[in-house]
């Protein structure tokens, strides 16, 4: 490869970085009802992350980050806890349906927006199917660092 090649590689690189850092902030703009955070921990227990420790790990986020957002979240009525039998110190996380509701309106609006990005784009649905295999990659990535 060639240097000139190198360097196209690496501002093409740099300029994904700068978009998908512009794209999270226009994505949580969709909703003033939850932090991009938020959304995620929601997202996170809704595909059945019922434990704080499994919810840092996948969010790879420190416990403590955790436990103030799911206090956060329990105190808007939007995640309950509930107790594990035969293990005292954990709780069982699981949405409410005030919970559900707000994850699935901010998830449209988030939805929405993206859709409008892309079709201002000359490959909106190659943009959509790059994303969602980035998604897998990511989802594999964190799997693995699980397992170590």
């Amino acid at each position: 490869m060639s240097e000139t090649q190198l360097t196209a590689d690496r501002v093409a690189l740099a300029a994904a970085v700068q978009a998908l850092t512009r794209a999270s902030r226009v994505l949580e703009r969709a909703s003033s009802e939850l932090s991009l955070s938020d959304f995620r921990m929601l997202s996170a227990i809704a595909d059945g992350e019922a434990r704080a420790t499994r919810l840092a790990a996948r969010l790879a986020v420190g416990k403590p980050t955790v436990s103030a957002g799911i206090d956060s979240l329990e105190r808007r009525r939007f995640v309950s806890r509930s107790s594990v039998e035969g293990d005292q110190r954990a709780s069982a996380l699981s949405l409410t349906d005030a919970g559900e509701d707000i994850r699935n309106r901010v998830e449209e609006a988030m939805m929405r927006r993206l859709e409008q990005l892309c079709a201002r784009t000359p490959d909106g649905p190659g943009i959509v199917a790059a994303l969602e295999h980035l998604g897998g990659a990511i989802e594999a990535v964190m799997t693995e660092r699980a397992a170590e």
